[in-house]
């Protein structure tokens, strides 16, 4: 690690924290790779947090899908290449970033690690990753700001934001995030309602005491009338408020921050988000956990990349997804990825060694993508397109 990450937030007493287990500071042996940190978090984490953090919509299928997906591509190495004083340097929205990897909006981070947000954002920050802090993160984005901005080394930092039906409160929260130093609005726009998360009901998840969306207290709830006969509780009351179109406009007009739009997944709206004014577009289909048997991110992307290239070449695409290893990273930036989003694995990380585990995962991906451009003749990331290959669905592996 290049350099070292106290755990706590400022003020934080980490020696008070137990040098193994869940709420430690110090890495347990034997991790190797995300997959050690996966298994390892799930015999700390409650069954239940484990179930939220983890679990997808309906039967999951996609979300095995994702990771399956790059697992799919193959690499086809090039060798006796030039490579010396390659690097994993990109340009994203006017910033050159150390590496790719952008940290995914998760909620409710405190339930991973006592230290919450604030270890992800310590790490991050420490390894050069872009941060996108959630709307429902359990910390306030200003305390955030304040411990991911410092860093010299550190990426971008944005807000990811929900539409809220209060359009005041929502006025209220991005010049919140403007002001404290955010550089980007992340506008998630693929969950008007929440997925059938079964997996986490089954295991009866609740929010603890303690643990809440500190960001959206004071939020006016909207009142519904009552439901007419022949009525549907969700069509005619919780989309009455549904973002459209017309929100993005709405939150262009209100904010000076860039803004992309993360849920993007067909074509189409992929252009229309770039005439809208959209700074950039994330392809993801919420990590598995809203619409079920919606592909795979990683056969989405270069359908929404050629969209978008035919509309504005200059704006960025993102994905997230299933991303476990620096392979997969490579395989996203040569399907014409501008960078990625990393989402459970940084939980697995967060709850088996809080920021210390943060870091570690984002440098064994950082490190594994170095490799795996050495060995595949990408002296940098710009060399990367003609690397992969699709292969027959059944030759793949199981999912990670």
């Amino acid at each position: 690690m290049s350099k070292s990450v106290n755990p706590g937030p400022t003020g934080s007493d980490s020696t008070s924290k137990p040098p193994s287990g869940r709420g430690a500071s110090t890495l347990p042996p034997g991790l190797v790779s995300l997959l050690d940190h996966a298994q390892h978090a799930q015999r700390l984490l409650p069954d239940a947090v484990c179930a939220y953090f983890n679990g997808g919509a309906a039967d999951e299928t996609t979300l095995h899908a994702n990771a399956l997906a790059w697992q799919t591509l193959e690499l086809l190495p090039r060798v006796l290449r030039p490579l010396a004083g390659g690097h994993t340097r990109v340009h994203l929205l006017g910033r050159t970033l150390a590496h790719p990897m952008l940290v995914a909006p998760m909620a409710y981070q405190s339930l991973a690690h006592p230290h919450g947000e604030h270890a992800t954002a310590l790490a991050a920050a420490a390894l050069g990753a872009g941060l996108v802090l959630s709307t429902q993160a359990s910390t306030r984005l200003e305390d955030i700001a304040r411990t991911y901005l410092p860093d010299p080394d550190r990426g971008p930092l944005w807000f990811q934001l929900y539409a809220q039906p209060d359009r005041a409160f929502t006025h209220e929260l991005v010049q919140r995030a403007a002001a404290a130093g955010f550089e980007a609005l992340v506008l998630t726009v693929d969950a008007p309602v929440q997925g059938l998360r079964e997996r986490e009901r089954r295991a009866g998840f609740a929010l603890p005491a303690g643990v809440s969306a500190v960001n959206l207290v004071g939020m006016e709830q909207p009142i519904h009338p009552p439901l007419q006969p022949g009525q549907s509780a969700l069509f005619d009351r919780l989309l009455n408020h549904a973002p459209t179109w017309d929100d993005v406009t709405w939150l262009r007009s209100i904010s000076p921050l860039p803004l992309l739009l993360k849920g993007i997944t067909h074509p189409a709206d992929a252009v229309e988000a770039v005439r809208c004014g959209a700074a950039g577009v994330i392809v993801s289909n919420h990590g598995g956990r809203t619409l079920d048997t919606v592909p795979a991110t990683a056969r989405l992307l270069p359908q929404v990349v050629q969209a978008v290239q035919a509309v504005q070449g200059n704006v960025p695409v993102l994905v997230d997804g299933g991303i476990r290893r620096g392979t997969d990273v490579l395989k996203a930036m040569a399907l014409g990825a501008s960078a990625v989003l990393v989402g459970r694995p940084i939980l697995h990380g967060l709850t088996n060694a809080g920021a210390t585990g943060v870091a570690h995962v984002i440098r064994l991906l950082r490190d594994e993508l170095e490799m795996a451009m050495a060995l595949t003749g990408c002296r940098t990331l710009a060399d990367a397109p003609p690397v992969v290959t699709w292969t027959a669905p059944h030759t793949a592996h199981h999912p990670r």
